[in-house]
């Protein structure tokens, strides 16, 4: 016991001796020595590559599609576990969100109109651009089809609208500058029509909406698949025409640019934030949730991953 207390009173007197001899920043207190040693602790683990929480909280707005279709709540609560990031989600159509981004209300898009989007890039209001996803728009209708477009014209899109228009039956618009609107307003000029009239009725309204009013008048729209498919089970509609190359529909994925704000608007806007939700939302391991998400429900996957990796 003796031997032992000798060694401990030796190895004090030592270590007081070399704290004594060690320099000192003038003024350098027990608080600063700690923020020393915090800072290298940080550093250790940078260097060896171990990624820490950016935390925080982002604003995406998105389509009421990846809403309406449960992708988002699929998806998100893995992202926000893995970094902490808390995500604000914000369905609107795709003009609103696009508007939102303009106006500096939000961190992050997740829109399905690429012209429109690029457009938005080279304004300066995006920082870029790239592909997410794929899934295709369909028309639906009554299940007894009484204008007979599924036998005529399965798989054609400007041949199934003329029909609806010439005969003037009731058709069901979003009506909401969504990126649904703008496919189904480019289908009609491509069709050389111009829709009006008391068959065509604007809801203003997202797809699900849309949805419930189309089987409520048993009319015909053009609906996202995934949201009809999410839905198919409550209402009394079928794909009436499908396949058609005209009804591709591409989601991208774009982070507000901050800098073509002032101070005020730039300091609320998380860059970083929205940086790591695109970085994960493009990873090969989220591609592959994505591509997942509805098979066992629906037998096919709502949605198709094509990110391509720089």
């Amino acid at each position: 016991m003796k031997r032992i207390l000798a060694l401990t009173l030796s190895i004090l007197l030592i270590f007081t001796v070399l704290v004594g001899c060690t320099p000192k920043d003038e003024g350098q207190d027990v608080g600063e020595v700690e923020e020393n040693v915090d800072s290298v602790e940080e550093n250790d683990v940078v260097e060896n590559g171990v990624e820490e929480e950016t935390g925080g909280r982002i604003i995406l707005a998105t389509t009421t599609s990846t809403q309406d279709s449960g992708l988002l709540d699929y998806i998100l609560p893995i992202f926000e576990e893995e970094t902490g990031i808390e995500v604000d989600v914000i369905a609107v159509g795709t003009g609103k969100a696009l508007q939102m981004g303009r106006d500096g209300d939000a961190d992050i898009l997740l829109v399905h109109a690429k012209e429109s989007e690029e457009e938005f890039v080279a304004e300066g209001y995006g920082k870029v651009r790239k592909d997410v996803m794929y899934n295709d728009f369909i028309l639906v209708g009554p299940k007894e089809d009484p204008l007979n477009l599924k036998e005529n014209s399965p798989n054609d899109i400007l041949e199934g609208l003329k029909t609806i228009a010439k005969n003037e039956y009731t058709f069901i618009s979003r009506g909401d500058d969504s990126g649904t609107h703008k496919k189904e307003l480019s289908i009609w000029k491509e069709a050389q029509i111009e829709p009006a009239g008391e068959w065509y009725l604007e809801a203003g309204s997202g797809m699900g909406d849309v949805l419930k009013i189309t089987d409520e008048k048993q009319a015909y729209t053009i609906s996202d698949r995934a949201t009809y498919l999410s839905m198919r089970d409550t209402l009394d509609l079928d794909i009436i025409i499908e396949g058609d190359e005209n009804l591709f529909n591409q989601y991208g994925i774009i982070p507000v640019n901050p800098e073509k704000f002032d101070d005020e608007v730039k300091e609320r806007i998380n860059e970083e934030g929205a940086e790591r939700f695109m970085d994960w939302l493009l990873s090969p391991d989220t591609q592959l949730l994505i591509g997942e998400y509805g098979v066992e429900e629906y037998g096919m996957p709502l949605f198709v991953p094509n990110a391509k990796l720089d």
